[in-house]
């Protein structure tokens, strides 16, 4: 009969899958790479290898445990390496492999299986779901997300890629959602840090705000929000270009003509929030994006302040602090 922490042992180890590959190219050279998905309790993510990869950890833990006699599907010297049903025998063999691998204690815990497995580094990813310390400290207090509200919609409907941005209240996640296989830009909040800090105001202000921004092109727009336990979620649009900070670090300066089109499409957005009463008061070139045509487009509307019009003033200090000086100075010479 095993001992408690025998079964304690077995519980801990993860679960692990190879659903499916993707073939990809790097400096035109063709390959394919297995998606791995390990699972961990409540925790979920994955990571893509390719057979290289495999083979290393393979003849790792082969000289290490002889005794195990591990087993994956051989090198292909002669043949079409992206014959589909090659590959797919290839997949299922490396599922064997791994799937053995982490049903063995003293395997799945080998430095190099845990690295293979990204299983010290699963945090950015966890940090997009509900796990049990979320559980444990939850506010269990909704916050009213009006109209882009979606009930029915949850953190597992996406496949959460990478983090892209962080900031006070969480982070922004590239993701993918699942059933369409459209790319989003996830923001997640954490309410116990807004509901902390009385920010609710703030963070619906907003939303409201990207909420008319889905009518204007050069401003992103909210699909829809939802909410668990312990998380705010805002389903953003994903814009692919970067921001134009990175593109004037790069290229130090821009030529008047393409400077002359951003100024002109800032001002287009900027007036059409001025339309609806609304004040920006974040502009830097950090929270301006370029989509894949080039356009610009203005993102980040936290600092945000509704119901402002053209004879209102506001005395708020805010806005980022490297460009603070910059506003002083303009004030003083006004």
């Amino acid at each position: 009969m095993p001992t408690a922490s025998k079964m304690e042992e077995q519980s801990s180890l993860p679960n692990v899958s190879i659903p499916c590959h993707n073939e990809q190219r790097d400096k035109k050279k063709r390959y394919t790479v297995y998606k791995v998905i390990v699972s961990v309790g409540q925790q979920e993510w994955f990571v893509f290898r390719r057979y290289a990869e495999f083979d290393k950890l393979y003849n790792t833990l082969r000289k290490q445990f002889p005794s195990m006699n591990l087993k994956i599907p051989a090198k292909r010297i002669f043949g079409d390496n992206f014959d589909p049903e090659f590959i797919k025998q290839r997949r299922a063999g490396l599922h064997e492999f791994i799937k053995r691998i982490v049903s063995h204690p003293q395997l799945c815990n080998h430095p190099d299986v845990r690295t293979f497995l990204l299983m010290d580094k699963m945090q950015n990813f966890s940090d997009a779901s509900e796990d049990e310390d979320d559980k444990n400290n939850s506010t269990s207090r909704n916050i009213n997300l009006g109209p882009s509200g979606n009930p029915h919609a949850k953190p597992t409907d996406f496949d959460f890629l990478k983090v892209i941005g962080k900031g006070s209240f969480g982070k922004v996640f590239l993701a993918k959602r699942k059933h369409d296989e459209k790319y989003y830009a996830v923001k997640v909040l954490q309410k116990k840090v807004i509901l902390n800090r009385k920010e609710q105001k703030h963070i619906m202000a907003e939303r409201n705000v990207l909420l008319k921004n889905v009518k204007h092109p050069f401003l992103v727009g909210l699909h829809y929000s939802f909410q668990t336990t312990d998380k705010l979620y805002f389903v953003l649009d994903f814009i692919n270009g970067g921001e134009l900070f990175f593109h004037l670090q790069k290229e130090r300066t821009f030529p008047e003509p393409r400077a002359k089109f951003y100024i002109a499409e800032m001002a287009s957005a900027l007036g059409y929030l001025h339309s609806l009463n609304i004040v920006y008061r974040d502009l830097k070139p950090e929270n301006i994006l370029l989509d894949q045509e080039g356009h610009i487009v203005l993102t980040d509307f936290g600092l945000c302040k509704e119901g402002i019009s053209q004879t209102d003033t506001t005395t708020t200090f805010c806005g980022t602090p490297e460009v603070w000086h910059l506003i002083v100075l303009s004030h003083s010479l006004a």
